[in-house]
């Protein structure tokens, strides 16, 4: 499950690879495949690129979940209050 600042992030990545995208389709249409295809390609290695590699800028909220995720234990099912 992702936080609000992944989905926060991922919407500026696609502010910014729908118009790439579109413009790339409009020129294929219109008989510039090269330029259309570059432009098409670049909008998607964006958003791939931002969802699957890590930057530097990430590495502490994944240490955070890892040191919580250690730290943090689940209490036991049966308890032995009664």
């Amino acid at each position: 499950m992702a936080g609000i600042i992944d989905t926060i992030t991922f919407a500026g990545t696609l502010i910014l690879a729908v118009p790439a995208a579109l413009a790339g389709l409009e020129l294929v249409a219109r008989g510039n495949t090269v330029v259309g295809a570059t432009l098409v390609g670049l909008a998607v290695g964006l958003v791939v690129l931002e969802r699957y590699l890590t930057l530097p800028t990430d590495l502490p909220g994944l240490l955070a979940k890892r040191v919580v995720g250690a730290v943090v234990k689940e209490p036991d099912s049966e308890s032995d209050d009664s």
